[in-house]
């Protein structure tokens, strides 16, 4: 018997790295998505978060009110934001 090989073609998608300048210490993270245009309300944050879809640091983040510091990083799909202070960013 003859086997049938299927052949898939894989598509990596390269991650676009961006920052986020903010002007406080922190920023929480639904706040994070909703000003990088992740999110288009708090309740859309909130889901996202919850589903686990957000990864924070390189780790899957369930917590919506996870404090950012400048250096920490996000992540959305193939989306990477680097918070920063907005002094950094010039």
């Amino acid at each position: 018997m003859e086997r049938k090989v299927k052949k898939i073609k894989v598509r990596l998608l390269q991650t676009e790295e961006k920052k986020l300048p903010i002007t406080t210490p922190f920023i929480k993270l639904d706040a994070a998505l909703k000003f990088s245009d992740i999110a288009q309300t708090g309740g859309h944050a909130k889901i996202l978060v919850e589903d686990g879809k957000i990864r924070v640091n390189g780790e899957v983040c369930t917590s919506r009110g996870k404090k950012l510091a400048p250096g920490d990083t996000f992540e959305y799909k193939n989306l990477r934001y680097t918070v920063m202070t907005a002094d950094e960013d010039q």
